[in-house]
């Protein structure tokens, strides 16, 4: 068994956490467990190490982008999560949003820039093409990176030209968003024996800030969590399936989460990304969700691996 971990993304010391406890989850379950930090070296330790199937637990960049994904289908080696398109799709937030407006499904308001055209426009230039796009205040956020990493808050047009550099220091893609006003939840799906299911929804309150950020995320006690969400039936039942729509839309499989913003003016739930590898670390919302439906850790992990099984057609 050989866990995939690490990687050189920005997200890093994310995956390290997520990847040590999964390992010490799947030793618990008596599996033997070997440990791959993804470098340059990758394709000769995946060899080397022989596994029957690769957990991944790659955040951000070249581990949830297809990338690594590809290289186990290339390889013949199983392993969890989604496939290389949902991966792809997922990691793309600017993608992630225009297949989600051709397929009628709510998300904010949005516009990208790519980093060539903003130099070629000046601030001067892109302000008022995102003035006739989108209301302030607005998001900004690199079309790449997840963990809030580069993310900054645009309450007026003399915001946009910082909030474009600190996001372009990220990627060369930018994603403007219309900012939504409400209550920001995270909803977990997890494969079962008849199909995807939602596990309970997550509500994230930060303490210290309106801003769920990188900090707000990982650090124990930044931010509140309520778990299951207190919404209501219909409002519970509203969030689900549209998490569900999107799960399917995207192509994910075996596990997921989708960010939902439930807009606090109409009540309707707004699409703001999909993680196809979620965080499965001490503060992370999908072992959060597990736990409020009966799953324990442990369990989730036997779970995901499981599927990675089922789908390659072998046994665990």
């Amino acid at each position: 068994m050989a866990v995939l971990k690490g990687g050189t993304s920005l997200e890093r010391g994310v995956s390290l956490r997520s990847g040590a406890r999964v390992e010490d989850a799947l030793e618990r379950l008596g599996h033997d467990v070997i440990s791959i930090d993804v470098g340059a070296e990758l394709i000769t330790d995946i060899r080397d190490a022989g596994a029957d199937v690769a957990f991944v637990v790659l955040h951000g960049r070249d581990g949830e982008d297809g990338t690594v994904q590809e290289l186990l289908e290339i390889l013949g080696v199983p392993y969890t999560g989604s496939g290389v398109l949902g991966c792809m799709r997922c990691a793309d937030k600017v993608l992630t949003k225009q297949l989600l407006r051709e397929a009628g499904l709510p998300t904010p308001d949005f516009f990208a820039f790519n980093e060539t055209a903003f130099k070629q426009l000046g601030a001067a230039g892109a302000l008022p093409a995102i003035e006739e796009r989108l209301t302030f205040p607005i998001v900004v956020k690199p079309a790449g990176q997840g963990s809030a990493l580069g993310i900054s808050f645009a309450a007026a047009a003399g915001d946009v030209p910082a909030a474009l550099m600190n996001a372009f220091s990220y990627d060369t893609r930018v994603l403007l968003e219309r900012h939504v006003k409400g209550r920001e939840l995270a909803v977990s799906i997890l494969e079962g024996p008849g199909g995807p299911e939602v596990l309970p929804i997550v509500e994230a309150v930060p303490r210290e800030s309106d801003f769920y950020d990188f900090e707000a995320r990982y650090e124990i006690g930044r931010t509140k969590f309520e778990c299951p969400a207190e919404l209501g039936d219909e409002a519970t039942e509203l969030v689900g399936s549209t998490a569900l729509a999107v799960y399917r839309l995207l192509g994910c499989y075996g596990f997921a989460r989708v960010d939902i913003m439930l807009d606090e003016v109409s009540g309707e739930p707004l699409v703001l990304e999909t993680n196809a590898i979620p965080g499965l670390t001490e503060t992370s919302l999908l072992p959060q969700a597990g736990e409020a439906a009966g799953i324990a850790f442990d369990d989730l992990v036997g779970r995901v691996l499981e599927l990675a099984f089922a789908r390659a057609g072998a046994s665990a």
